[in-house]
């Protein structure tokens, strides 16, 4: 948790990954789509400086909902799972020293509930294996209710009465989605701009509002422990 690595090199796509500390690692994939909105001001730098970049707000304070079309970790079954996270990151994305929190969906087993916290804690490797480095406190872990909506452009989560998230695709030429394309970003090469429309987070000591701040949408297609 303490290896100070070059911030460009930390969530870097490209960065190789690291296995569970015990026994050998289990084969996993999820392919689906995240979401998330933050409170940077303007769209989120560290798409396109993989974290070397600080925030617009100097922290950056973020919700992220995933919705897992389809997955596995080993015979677990991971499929139709939604995911919401609370991450507040103190400074740049790639110094690390983040604190989280993990909330999936409660109808998902406790077997995938367990599968998930290795894939998000980093400890299953592969794509998120980068987050065992990040994430320097787990503030908070549960099932509970997480619906996720996808409606043309517009995204929401609900997490009960402690996250109501929603935003929506910013649009451009002719009315199509801007997208950042090609880039090296480890959640995924392409990433759509958007923005908050209604965004509120009170858990955990936290109350944040997001709305008009910036917002991202990301096909994801994450697999371990090897890239």
């Amino acid at each position: 948790m303490t290896e100070r690595l070059r911030a460009r090199t930390r969530i870097d796509s490209r960065l190789p990954g690291t296995r569970p500390e015990q026994g050998p690692g289990t084969e996993w994939a999820i392919k689906g789509e995240l979401f998330l909105n933050c409170s940077c001001e303007v769209f989120c730098p560290c798409v396109i400086s993989l974290g070397a970049h600080p925030p617009t707000e100097g922290h950056c304070h973020a919700w992220m909902a995933i919705a897992v079309d389809s997955g596995h970790y080993g015979t677990v079954d991971l499929s139709g799972i939604n995911i919401g996270l609370l991450a507040d990151i103190p400074g740049r994305m790639g110094e690390g020293n983040w604190k989280v929190a993990l909330y999936v969906d409660d109808t998902a087993s406790f077997a995938a509930f367990d599968a998930v916290a290795q894939i998000l804690s980093g400890k299953a490797g592969g794509t998120t294996g980068l987050l065992s480095m990040l994430i320097g406190e787990v503030i908070g872990a549960e099932r509970t209710s997480v619906v996720i909506e996808r409606d043309g452009g517009t995204r929401r989560i609900t997490v009960g009465r402690k996250l109501q998230g929603e935003i929506e695709q910013v649009l451009g030429h002719e009315g199509q989605p801007v997208v950042v394309k090609n880039t090296r970003y480890w959640m995924g090469p392409d990433i759509f701009v958007a923005r908050g429309t209604k965004s509120r987070l009170r858990d955990k000591g936290r109350v944040w509002d997001f709305g008009g701040k910036s917002a991202e949408i990301c096909p994801i297609d994450w697999r371990g422990p090897d890239r």
